[in-house]
Order: C-alpha cells, then sequence, then structure tokens
C-alpha cells in the first residue's frame, strides 16, 4: 500500500510534496553525522501534517540539532543567518566582499565613483586577474521576496554609465568590466532572461548551479556572526555595528565581546562555538 504523500507550505506559500533527500542534505551539508541525521529524520517525518510549512520543519530540525552540535546546528541556519544581518544592506554587502576576498579578489566595499551623466554609490568594486566587476547587493530581510525585472534593469543602467566614464581613463585600458548582482534570495525568471540577455552577472542563494551564494560561502567557510546560537538578537546587531561581520573576525578579536558590553560569563561559549564553527 502507498504511503499517503505529505504536501509541504513553502515560504512563497506554494504547496509541494516533502522531500526526505532536500532535509537530509541540508543536515549533511552542516556537518551533522548520520546517527544525528537518522534522529532527526525520523523525529520530522512522525511530526508531518498536510499544510505543515517548511518554517516548522527547520525549527524542529534546528532544535534537535542544536541539542546535538551547536556548532552544527550554527551551520545549518546559514542561510536564515544571512537573513539576520540586516535590516540594512549594509553588513550583506561586506559579508559580499569578504567572499569575493577569500575567492582572490581585491575588493572595495560601498565606493562612490563617477559615471558619465552621475556619481553612484557602488556596493563592492572586485578585481582579479586584470578583470573589473562592479557588483550590487540586493538584501532581503524576507526570505520569500524575489529580484524581479526591475532590480538588473535598473543595474545595468547604471554599469553602463559608470563604465562609459572609465572607458576614457587610459589607466582602465586592457581591464575587462563586468556587473555583477548578489542577492541572498532568488531572482524571477524574467529578471534571469534579462541578466542573461544583457551580460550581467547574477548570483542568488541557489543558483547558478555550481556557484551559487550557498555554494561559495560552504566552499569558503565564512560564517556570518548570526549563525551563532549563542548569541541573541541584540548582542548579534551590536557587533555588526562595530563592523564585524564574520565569525572568524570576532575570534581574532575577542577583546569585542567587552566593548560591546556582553556578559563576561558568555565570552567562553560564544567564543568556543565561534572557533569550532570556523575549524568545521
Amino acid at each position: 500500500m502507498n504511503k499517503k504523500k505529505i504536501l509541504i507550505t513553502k515560504m512563497s506559500g506554494e504547496k509541494d510534496e516533502f522531500d526526505e533527500s532536500k532535509l537530509m542534505g541540508s543536515l549533511e551539508r552542516s556537518g551533522a553525522d548520520d546517527e544525528t541525521i537518522f534522529y532527526i529524520i525520523k523525529n520530522i517525518k512522525s511530526l508531518l501534517f498536510d499544510g505543515i510549512s517548511t518554517k516548522e520543519i527547520y525549527k524542529k530540525a534546528f532544535e534537535l540539532l542544536r541539542k546535538s552540535s551547536r556548532p552544527t546546528a550554527a551551520k545549518y541556519k546559514l542561510k536564515k543567518a544571512i537573513l539576520e544581518l540586516g535590516p540594512t544592506g549594509y553588513p550583506f554587502e561586506r559579508f559580499i566582499g569578504e567572499v569575493l576576498k577569500y575567492e582572490g579578489f581585491d575588493v572595495e566595499v560601498g565606493i562612490i565613483v563617477d559615471g558619465h551623466c552621475v556619481t553612484h554609490e557602488i556596493d563592492v568594486i572586485a578585481e582579479k586577474y586584470n578583470k573589473h566587476y562592479i557588483v550590487e547587493c540586493k538584501f532581503h530581510s524576507d526570505q520569500a521576496r524575489k529580484c524581479d525585472v526591475k532590480v538588473p534593469l535598473y543595474i545595468k543602467s547604471r554599469f553602463d554609465d559608470v563604465e562609459k566614464e572609465r572607458r576614457k581613463n587610459p589607466k582602465n585600458n586592457g581591464k575587462i568590466h563586468k556587473g555583477w548582482i548578489y542577492t541572498n534570495t532568488r531572482f524571477t525568471s524574467d529578471a534571469i532572461q534579462y541578466g542573461n540577455c544583457s551580460g550581467l552577472g547574477l548570483v542568488s542563494w541557489d543558483s547558478p548551479h555550481g556557484s551559487s551564494l550557498r555554494e561559495r560561502i560552504d566552499r569558503a567557510g565564512l560564517h556570518p556572526i548570526t549563525c551563532l546560537t549563542t548569541l541573541n538578537s541584540r548582542e548579534k546587531q551590536m557587533i555588526i555595528e562595530k563592523d564585524i561581520v564574520l565569525c572568524m573576525h570576532l575570534n581574532e578579536n575577542p577583546d569585542l565581546l567587552n566593548i560591546v558590553g556582553i556578559k563576561r560569563s558568555k565570552h567562553k561559549s560564544i567564543l568556543k562555538e565561534s572557533m569550532e564553527l570556523c575549524r568545521k
């Protein structure tokens, strides 16, 4: 007798069939061992009902994982941790800058540059191998929001204005200019079609395959401090306001916990989790 299919409710409101392999994959990427993965999946399956939200499934899996290993749970919550970098987009810009720096780029964040018609504030400028990239970062604190076609249309016009001005400068001869858009959520199909047609590079949470934001973060092992389960929301924001967005930078500056006023009794557990997460 066939088992009844369970439909889950995604962030977008769409219904989809529960896929055990997706949950297993996310747990594996977090570094959970086979025994823990089996235990969590067994528990989640016992709680399923038609219409259960992906948010509820994630919350329960996270709670179970945190009891097993805080660093593993911290890595599991990566997507949510990126959302917590808000409410402004600047910490996300700095985070993208760090990912590109890890990949060998020379990086500048939040730079004012001249265009042919007007000046522009560019989120990230990255250079490597005589190639010059202008990067715009579109941060959303709502996971269900997507970048529609208006975003690449707007960014392309800004990129063209900057490129036209830069071509006047002899120092830029030989450099290849390209515009990129990074988002922590997704692009609509129209946005992707326009980006591909116009020559803009588009990087979202789960695309392009092999070079998505999630995959690049996994390869780099650069975890935002918002991953840490030993910090509350207020403490995370206090650290971010000091321009620290990565766990590795917190490890390098442990006195920052004193500076922002976090209780000394918590320092050891915070730094232990942060260091273990970076080692993983």
